[in-house]
């Protein structure tokens, strides 16, 4: 037997007891006549104490050559401590060891084993075994296991049933691009993996599962960020016989679920809002509702007077930051710059103070009298003490721009608390986006999104106009679920194809098997995908995943520890009829 209890177990309830504990050594305090051993293991840490004049002579020695990390087993006797520590859970006991055994030597690690490291970033995550022995990291992974469980809990008391599709799938055009695999047995012939479950889930609907889960990888070969990683996880459902009311009632009761168990927060407000009024008041489709800041649209209070910046500008827009208006010239002046940043992309940003004393200053009041800007702050919901930030131009850009500025702004005010949780659904998306480059309108979600009620003949007439009966959950300003009513009509579909490009044949030969499938008794159906990996990171009060992924790739798709992606062997690329590596 390695151990009787872990290393998070005992207490003074456990005084004079004999037992035995394994785990790594956390850290030696050598003092001559005693030493002190901090042993880990995943539960938490006991303090050993070995003793010149009780331990027996071979064990002191053996606890005299011990390093950090070293794997050990030992077995001792329960006492309370003269100097108890209240930083953690055992701080009130120790245990007097009698016998010592090495059960693995460790070199000196490259980084601190601790919770505030002196290991960066690239190194951690080459050692990554070692990371996950440091306490943020392996909470994180505790954190996460215990909303999956909470999540398949949830929805097998609910009705769903988990069934696992293929990895090994056909590459379809849409969406990002696809990780391909060569099939030896099948030449010159290629898999894809997923993107999604997307088209087996819908099968699954025509095969009568009526409610299907699956917590799923999925896999897209694009560019990544922070919150990006070339495979990630997915909650999949599907159910039939549902409109969108059904879907967003069996979700929003998910996600009440999951921060009660694992939280402890109920929240009941779960606000419903129209993709174009998300984009109007906040401009992007993923808002963060925890704190205010709503757009104020200026054009006809800015427009009538002689400052051409605006006259001649599509939109002109602006925020009421709180309490801001102390803010000093140089702070405005880096506030500015920071707009101008080419990752912003403004051309530069008006201000005004609506000091306490009622007044108003700004950098246009040659242009502008103080009844002017009193409209300013109208419209912008402005109070006394607050500073309008105003940014103008093209309505689309200047949106975007405009909401990386308040973001920015609630980060520096402190605005975005992680332990306030702010549920919204977005609704209503267009149903096609147009690619400006190209001319051509593609899927805003997917081509199997059904438009909504009654918008179908827009598409030859007004293809931007038709709206998608498809809908996302966010959480604090972050996308965490979306998902739609499927389109289940072979006709519709075919129609679908047709504006997004496809010919007849090109349909037949990407999606005919699902085309075949709706001929054979397709129910309505619907559903919706959450990222878990965002999903545990914002519940974990964080925005970066990796640190909630066991084993994550960098920023450049690498997993750095193994050194993947990498070459591999010609004789496999001759297996695979694939060009040999071209070597210097």
């Amino acid at each position: 037997m390695y151990r009787s209890h872990t290393c998070g177990d005992l207490r003074v309830a456990h005084n004079n007891q004999e037992v035995t504990l394994s785990g790594w050594v956390q850290g030696i305090r050598d003092k001559g006549f005693m030493i002190y051993v901090d042993l880990r293991d995943r539960y938490g840490i006991t303090q050993l104490y070995f003793d010149a004049e009780s331990t027996p002579k071979d064990i002191m020695e053996k606890a005299q050559k011990l390093g950090r990390e070293f794997v050990i087993q030992i077995k001792g006797n329960v006492v309370e401590r003269a100097s108890k520590n209240p930083n953690i859970p055992t701080g009130d006991i120790e245990v007097v060891v009698t016998e010592l055994t090495v059960l693995n030597n460790a070199k000196v690690p490259p980084f601190t084993i601790e919770d505030k490291t002196d290991g960066g970033e690239d190194i951690r995550m080459k050692y990554r075994y070692l990371d996950i022995r440091r306490n943020p990291v392996k909470n994180n992974l505790i954190f996460r296991s215990k909303v999956a469980i909470e999540v398949r809990k949830f929805l097998s008391d609910d009705g769903f049933i988990e069934v696992e599709t293929p990895y090994l799938i056909k590459s379809t055009p849409e969406g990002a691009r696809d990780f391909v695999v060569p099939s030896r047995m099948n030449e010159g012939q290629f898999y894809a993996l997923p993107q999604s479950p997307q088209t087996f889930k819908q099968l699954l609907m025509v095969g009568g599962m009526d409610k299907y889960f699956q917590i799923v990888k999925c896999f897209r070969d694009e560019d990544l960020r922070a919150d990006r990683q070339p495979e990630f996880t997915q909650i999949d459902c599907e159910m039939a016989f549902v409109e969108q009311e059904d879907i967003l009632n069996v979700f929003e009761n998910l996600t009440k679920h999951l921060l009660k168990e694992v939280k402890g927060i109920e929240i009941e407000n779960f606000p419903r809002m129209t993709y174009d009024d998300a984009m109007r008041k906040y401009g992007n489709d993923k808002p963060d509702i925890r704190f205010g800041m709503e757009f104020g649209e200026l054009n006809k209070v800015a427009q009538h007077k002689e400052f051409g910046v605006f006259n001649d500008a599509e939109l002109v827009v602006g925020i009421a930051v709180p309490g801001a208006s102390s803010y000093t010239r140089k702070e405005l002046d880096a506030l500015v710059n920071w707009v101008k940043r080419p990752q912003v992309g403004a051309k530069g940003m008006v201000y005004a103070k609506y000091n306490e004393d009622g007044t108003f200053k700004s950098t246009v009041d040659k242009f502008y009298d103080q009844d002017d800007l009193a409209n300013w702050a109208k419209a912008t919901g402005a109070k006394p003490g607050d500073l309008i930030c105003v940014l103008s131009g093209d309505a689309n850009k200047t949106r975007t721009q405009l909401s990386a500025l308040r973001m920015e702004l609630a980060e520096r005010l402190n605005l975005r608390n992680p332990e306030e949780f702010a549920p919204l659904w977005v609704i209503d998306f267009p149903l096609l986006e147009l690619d400006e480059e190209t001319g051509h309108y593609h899927a805003m979600h997917h081509p199997f999104t059904s438009p909504k009620p009654g918008q179908l003949e827009l598409l030859d007439s007004d293809p931007g106009a038709v709206k998608a009966n498809a809908y996302d959950l966010v959480l604090n300003g972050n996308e965490i679920g979306g998902g739609s009513i499927r389109i289940h009509d072979k006709d519709m579909q075919a129609t679908m194809f047709k504006h997004l490009g496809f010919t007849p044949e090109e349909a037949k030969a990407q999606f005919g098997f699902l085309m075949d499938a709706f001929q054979y008794g397709a129910p309505p159906h619907g559903g919706l995908a959450f990222g878990l990996d965002r999903l545990v990171a914002i519940l974990g009060g964080q925005e970066t995943i990796r640190d909630f992924i066991a084993f994550p790739k960098n920023n450049s798709g690498r997993d750095v520890m193994i050194d993947a992606p990498a070459y591999i062997d010609d004789d496999q690329l001759i297996e695979l009829s694939l060009k040999l590596n071209i070597k210097e």
